[in-house]
Order: structure tokens, then C-alpha cells, then sequence
């Protein structure tokens, strides 16, 4: 018989993180662990990694279908991703205890040449939204670090700010050295989008994420026909569930990529349907973390590693915390690798 139980726990910037949204300092999220009554010593860890004021199951009542989740999983266990998809969450926290479980409770819910230290994931360069002398001392810490993609999140400070900080990155490295991404967290008014989006493709920008705020179809649509630089979509597949509907949405929008997050955009069953439909469609995708801690961040960077993916990815949060777990993941420049001779979490 399975069992499951969850507990909560708070992690703490290093220092204020700021989006279009607003400034970061906590961020809480929930730890499952999983036992089988047959295997007592092996335990199966997980993370629902609910976003407040952005996730789909951000509900009063979490804790309460959490709970539910938990206590009967032994009876939801061949259904629950059904069962519980609109909370993708909880789906992703129950997906990676159970497929830790299964893979012997090592913190490998998705055994590969990843895990067995033998791989790597080549991941983009977060900057925050801050001041400018803030912004620009992430970059230059990027940089020297040896990222060759750095995203910048944009929306919060002047615009003529922002097209200057990336400005003094382009003119000393061109787009085939250092690739620039911009994130607006819907950030843009539909009227203003294109001028913007004209003025940031004057410096070879790879992509900009949701430059308008989510629920915006035929605008986004239209956009994303018009722009001069390639849309991807982020906060647009929030609270999406059904093929259908999601099939319905890439066919209107028309995107040039998608940026899937697991935790917000179905846990990893829902978020692959995104992916098979992608690659029906010939639209381009890479895969981001949500602020995970440490266990929701390892359990993504395996599954993510099994699509042999080129491109660099948003796997870059694992430094974020001051009291992030410990982890079998490590960071070398822009190099994201697993350690499986690392000590294990308690």
C-alpha cells in the first residue's frame, strides 16, 4: 500500500527578486514524500511548488485537496493526474514522489545518463528586475561566469533603461556569441507591444516571453503574426487542461515558441501534451523551473534532460534561496550537472 503525507515550508530570497508582478522575498511551497508499505526504507520526495497570484490552483482550499491527494493516494494512484489536473501542482509533486519511489527513493525520479553524472544541461542566466546598477551587475556576474544566453526580465523600469542594459551586452557580443531573451510577464499593453517589440529586434533578440498580459487571444494572435522578433508563450497556458482547448489556443495564437513550466502548466504529463502538440505544429519550446526549491528543480532538470534538448533551458533558480535543500545538482557556468555520489536529503 502506498502512503503519502506533506509538509509545508517557506524559502527565502537571497535578496528581492522583482518581476512586472512585484518584488519576491518568500515563496512557499510543499514537500511530499511517499512510502510503499512493502519497501519501508525507500521514500519517495516530491514538490508541489504552488505560485501564489499565478498558478491555476492557487484556491482557498489547496491544503485541503492536497491533503486528499495525500491521504487516499493508495486509491487515486492509476488516476490522479486526471483526477487532480487542475491542480498541476499537486500533479507534479505526486509524479516525482511516486516515480522517485519507484527508482528506489535516490532522488532520480528520471534515470539517465543525467543521473548517473554523465550529462549535462546547458541552461539561460536569470536576470531580475531591479535598479539599473542592480541589473547590470547580474549581467556582468552572467558573463563572467561564461553564459552564452542570458533572459532578462523586463517591464518594471523605464523601458529606455532596459533597451540600454541590453544594448551595452550587444554591443560587446554579437548574437552568435551571447543570445539575449526577454521575459515581460505580460508587462506591455496591447497598443504599445509593437513599438516596443520594434524597438528591442533592433538588438537581435532571440525571443521576448508573454509580452502582454494572459487572456488577450486575438491581440496575442495578431502579435504574434505582426512581431519583428518571435513570441513565447508563458502565463498564456496557465489554466489550460484539455487537448483540445490547448490545441485550440496554438492554432489561433500561432506562437514561435512555448516556455513550459511544469509546475504551473499540467506537472509533466500535461506539460508533454504541450510538447507533442508543439511539434505537431513546428513551434519551438524550452523548459523553465518556477521557482521550485531544490527538489522540484532536480526532478525537472531529469525529466527535461530526456528530450535531448539544444537549446539552453531556464534551470537556473536553484541559487535563488538561502535556505534552499541541499541538492545533487551543481552549476558550472552555464553548465547544469547531478552529482549521484552527493549525500542524499534527509
Amino acid at each position: 500500500m502506498l502512503n503519502a503525507s506533506f509538509s509545508k515550508y517557506s524559502l527565502l530570497f537571497k535578496s528581492p527578486s522583482g518581476t512586472s508582478r512585484g518584488v519576491l522575498t518568500e515563496k512557499e511551497t510543499y514537500f511530499v514524500r511517499m512510502m510503499d508499505d512493502a519497501k519501508p526504507d525507500e521514500i519517495g520526495v516530491g514538490e508541489c511548488a504552488l505560485f501564489k497570484g499565478l498558478s491555476a490552483d492557487d484556491v482557498p482550499d489547496y491544503e485541503k485537496v492536497l491533503d486528499d491527494a495525500c491521504w487516499n493516494f493508495d486509491a487515486y494512484k492509476d488516476d490522479f493526474r486526471e483526477r487532480f489536473k487542475k491542480y498541476p501542482s499537486i500533479v507534479m509533486g505526486l509524479e516525482t514522489a511516486l516515480a522517485d519511489l519507484q527508482n528506489g527513493g535516490r532522488q532520480t525520479p528520471f534515470p539517465s545518463d543525467f543521473t548517473k553524472g554523465k550529462g549535462e544541461i546547458v541552461i539561460n542566466g536569470l536576470v531580475w528586475m531591479g535598479d539599473r546598477d542592480f541589473m547590470m551587475k547580474q549581467i556582468e556576474d552572467k558573463l563572467a561566469a561564461g553564459f552564452s544566453c542570458i533572459k532578462m526580465k523586463i517591464g518594471a523600469i523605464n523601458f529606455d533603461d532596459e533597451l540600454n542594459l541590453l544594448a551595452s551586452v550587444r554591443e560587446r557580443f554579437s548574437a552568435d556569441k551571447v543570445t539575449l531573451r526577454v521575459d515581460a510577464n505580460g508587462a506591455f499593453s496591447a497598443d504599445e507591444a509593437m513599438e516596443k517589440l520594434d524597438r528591442l529586434a533592433s538588438l537581435e533578440i532571440h525571443s521576448i516571453e508573454q509580452p502582454i498580459k494572459a487572456g488577450q487571444t486575438e491581440a496575442l494572435a495578431q502579435i504574434c503574426k505582426m512581431s519583428p522578433l518571435p513570441i513565447a508563450l508563458d502565463e498564456e497556458l496557465i489554466g489550460i487542461f484539455e487537448r483540445d482547448e490547448k490545441a485550440r489556443l496554438l492554432d489561433v495564437v500561432k506562437p514561435q515558441f512555448l516556455v513550459l513550466k511544469p509546475s504551473l502548466h499540467g506537472g509533466f504529463c500535461g506539460s508533454e501534451e504541450w510538447i507533442e502538440l508543439a511539434k505537431e505544429r513546428g513551434i519551438g519550446w524550452w523548459i523553465t523551473s518556477a521557482l521550485e526549491s531544490n527538489v522540484g528543480l532536480n526532478a525537472i532538470a531529469q525529466w527535461t534532460y530526456k528530450f535531448n534538448v539544444a537549446i539552453p533551458q531556464g534551470l537556473g533558480t536553484g541559487q535563488l534561496f538561502t535556505n534552499n535543500v541541499p541538492s545533487k545538482l551543481s552549476l558550472c557556468g552555464d553548465r547544469l550537472k547531478f552529482d549521484p555520489h552527493k549525500s542524499i536529503w534527509d
